[in-house]
C-alpha cells in the first residue's frame, strides 16, 4: 500500500501566465504557449508531482476549475493503465487529455485544429469545455492506445486552473485525467474527497482548494454535421450555439447507466457487437454514493406536498436507520416546522442545525430524529442553479460520512439551456431509483 499526501499549493493563481504571441499569422492566440513562474510559491509540490508523472506509472491527484482529475502521462501505455487500474475503471471507457496551450494541442494533432473549433476556443477555452478531434496518425505527442479505448477521436481539453496547466508544462506531457474519485462514486470537488476514495492506491495530491465549477467539462463534438454535446456540463447548450457554427448544436447523451448514446463500431461483428461510448460519463453508473439514492424528477417536484414528502421519509426510514433528503427548490422544508409539518409524529423531535460552509461549498444541513423512526439529514443546497451545481458532489459525500443509508433528492427542471441539464445527468446517474 502507498503512503498519499496531500501537498498544498498556497497561490495557485500565481503560477503562471500565457505569453503574449510574437506572431501576426491568422492562427496566433493568446493561449498559444504557458509559461511558469520558477518563483512562484507552491512550486515544490507541483515539481514533485510532475516528477511522479514523468517516471512512475502512478497516476497523481490534482484539481481543475471543474473536479480533481487523477493524471498520468497520456502518451505512455503503462502510465495511463494505472488511472484503470487505481479507479476501477472499465477499459472502453475513454479519457480526456488535458493539455497546457494550444502549442502542445497542436502538437498532438497531424493536421490543423478543424475550423468548426475556433470559435469555442476563442470564447470558451481556458475553460470546462472538451473538443474531439481525429486521433493522429503521425504527431509530436502519440497518444497511448488506452486513452482512446479503441475509438478514432480522442477528448482534449484546455483547463482554466492555472494549477493544472502548470503541472501538464512542468510534466512535458498531455495528461489523460479523469475524476480522481473511484470508479462509480460522485467525483471529488476537495483534495480530501480524492484521499477518501483513493488512499494508499496514489501517492501525491495536489490541494489547490476546493473547484469552482462542481460538475465536469461539457463534450462536443463538432465533426459530426450538426454538431452535437455528448456529455452536458459547465458549459451550457444555450452559451454553444452563440458561437459562429454551433448554432445548430444538438443534444447527443441519454441520461442512462447503460448503453447511453454509445458509437456503432463496424468492425466488430454483429453477434457480438458492443456499445462504445464516444466521451466519458456516457455508459457507465457514475456518480454514485454508497446509500441507496432515490431521485424525484424536476418536472414533478413542485407536486410533492409536505404531508407527502414526510410519508415517503418514513416509507423510507422503514428499511434505513439515517435517512438523508437533498432540497433544491420547492419542497418545502421539514425541520424548521417541526410541531406543525410532524404533527401525526405525536410529538417533536430535537433538532440541530448547522450552516456548513466547507471547502468554499455552503449549504444548511438540519439533523433530528423521528419519533419511532429513523434519524432524519436535511440538506439545503439552495435555490440558484450555480450553488446547486456547486454543491451536488460534496453534499452526497457528506450524506455518505455522515451515515446515510437512503437519500431522497429533489430533482430540478432540465428544459431550459442551462447547467441544469448536467446536474440531472449526473443525478440520474447516480440513482438507484427515479421518481
Amino acid at each position: 500500500m502507498l503512503k498519499t499526501r496531500i501537498l498544498p499549493v498556497p497561490d495557485p493563481d500565481s503560477l503562471g501566465r500565457f505569453r503574449a504571441p510574437t506572431s501576426t499569422s491568422s492562427t496566433a492566440s493568446a493561449l498559444d504557449h504557458w509559461d511558469v513562474d520558477e518563483s512562484a510559491p507552491g512550486l515544490d509540490a507541483l515539481v514533485t508531482a510532475a516528477d511522479h508523472i514523468r517516471n512512475t506509472n502512478v497516476p497523481v491527484g490534482f484539481p481543475t476549475e471543474t473536479v480533481y482529475g487523477l493524471g498520468a502521462d497520456a502518451t505512455r501505455s503503462d502510465a495511463v493503465r494505472g488511472i484503470f487500474t487505481v479507479k476501477g475503471r472499465p477499459l472502453d471507457n475513454p479519457l480526456i487529455v488535458h493539455v497546457c496551450d494550444l502549442d502542445m494541442l497542436r502538437e498532438l494533432c497531424d493536421t490543423d485544429l478543424p475550423a468548426i473549433y475556433r470559435p469555442l476556443i476563442e470564447r470558451f477555452w481556458p475553460g470546462p469545455l472538451t473538443i474531439l478531434l481525429p486521433v493522429p496518425e503521425t504527431a509530436k505527442y502519440t497518444l497511448a492506445p488506452e486513452v482512446t479505448a479503441g475509438l478514432s477521436t480522442f477528448g482534449a481539453r484546455l483547463p482554466a486552473s492555472p494549477l493544472t496547466r502548470t503541472l501538464i508544462r512542468l510534466a512535458d506531457a498531455p495528461l489523460a485525467g479523469p475524476s480522481a474519485n473511484a470508479s462509480t462514486r460522485p467525483s471529488p470537488t476537495t483534495a480530501q474527497h480524492v484521499v477518501d476514495d483513493l488512499d494508499g492506491r496514489i501517492e501525491v495530491v495536489l490541494d489547490g482548494g476546493a473547484c469552482g465549477v462542481g460538475v465536469e467539462s461539457t463534450v462536443v463534438d463538432g465533426l459530426c454535421d450538426p454538431p452535437v454535446i455528448l456529455r452536458p456540463g459547465g458549459i451550457s447548450l444555450a452559451e454553444l450555439r452563440t458561437a459562429s457554427g454551433w448554432e445548430r448544436v444538438e443534444r447527443a447523451y441519454h441520461d442512462v447507466a447503460q448503453g447511453g448514446n454509445a458509437q456503432h463500431d463496424s468492425k466488430v461483428p454483429q453477434a457480438e457487437d458492443v456499445l462504445k461510448p464516444r466521451a466519458p460519463g456516457m455508459k457507465y453508473k457514475h456518480y454514485s454514493p454508497k446509500a441507496r439514492v432515490v431521485l424525484y424528477e424536476g418536472g414533478k417536484t413542485r407536486a410533492v406536498s409536505q404531508e407527502a414528502l414526510i410519508k415517503d421519509v418514513r416509507d423510507a426510514g422503514r428499511q434505513a436507520a439515517i435517512v438523508g433528503v437533498v432540497r433544491t427548490s420547492s419542497w418545502p422544508a421539514l425541520a424548521p416546522n417541526h410541531e406543525e409539518s410532524l404533527a401525526t409524529s405525536n410529538g417533536t423531535m430535537p433538532s440541530t442545525s448547522f450552516v456548513g460552509k466547507s471547502e468554499g461549498v455552503i449549504y444548511r444541513l438540519e439533523t433530528y430524529n423521528l419519533p419511532s423512526g429513523p434519524k432524519i439529514l436535511e440538506l439545503d443546497l439552495g435555490r440558484e442553479l450555480p450553488s446547486i451545481a456547486h454543491g451536488l458532489f460534496y453534499a452526497l459525500r457528506d450524506l455518505d460520512a455522515r451515515g446515510a443509508d437512503v437519500i431522497l433528492i429533489e430533482g430540478i427542471a432540465d428544459d431550459s439551456d442551462d447547467m441544469a441539464s448536467a446536474v440531472m445527468n449526473r443525478l440520474r446517474k447516480a440513482a438507484s431509483e427515479v421518481r
